[in-house]
């Protein structure tokens, strides 16, 4: 069984993000006051989810981007569905865990690949979850690599 989304990951920096995601990160950055982001990142990434859809009046393509910048002591990654303006989120990763997504129950289930995060966001009083989706690119790969480390080290 596949996941019904067509991922890719690519690593990029805060400036070459998708405009719509780079302008969200900056302004929700600026907002909380999390600091010089740039100073202190670690990993800048991109993904693109396609998903096809089957409509009444035939397919329609349902696009997801998700940007996601690894900049110590914050994880901060906003997510914009068809061009709709994205939701920001930040958390401290002294704050949360982090699970693959593959060695999680809910894969049996729903067969995807990504990143599980369980802990406490910067605008939550609750502890939540959440998932940032990646592709099989070496760029996920590193990615995973890094917040796993940076998490450990927090």
């Amino acid at each position: 069984m596949m996941s019904e989304y067509q991922r890719t990951t690519r690593e990029c920096s805060l400036e070459s993000l998708s405009p719509v995601l780079g302008t969200a990160v900056r302004h929700y950055s600026h907002t909380h006051e999390l600091g010089n982001l740039l100073e202190t990142a670690l990993f800048c990434g991109e993904t693109t989810a396609t998903k096809q859809k089957r409509g009444f009046f035939g397919r329609k393509t349902e696009t997801t981007l998700t940007g996601f910048l690894l900049a110590p002591p914050w994880l901060i990654w906003a997510v914009s569905k068809n061009n709709e303006p994205p939701a920001v989120l930040a958390v401290r990763l002294r704050d949360i865990q982090v699970q693959d997504y593959e060695q999680s129950e809910m894969y049996k289930l729903v067969p995807d690949a990504g990143i599980d995060i369980s802990g406490l966001r910067t605008d939550a009083e609750a502890v939540g979850t959440a998932f940032i989706g990646l592709g099989p690119e070496p760029a996920a790969q590193k990615f995973r690599e890094l917040l796993h480390q940076a998490v450990k080290n927090a």
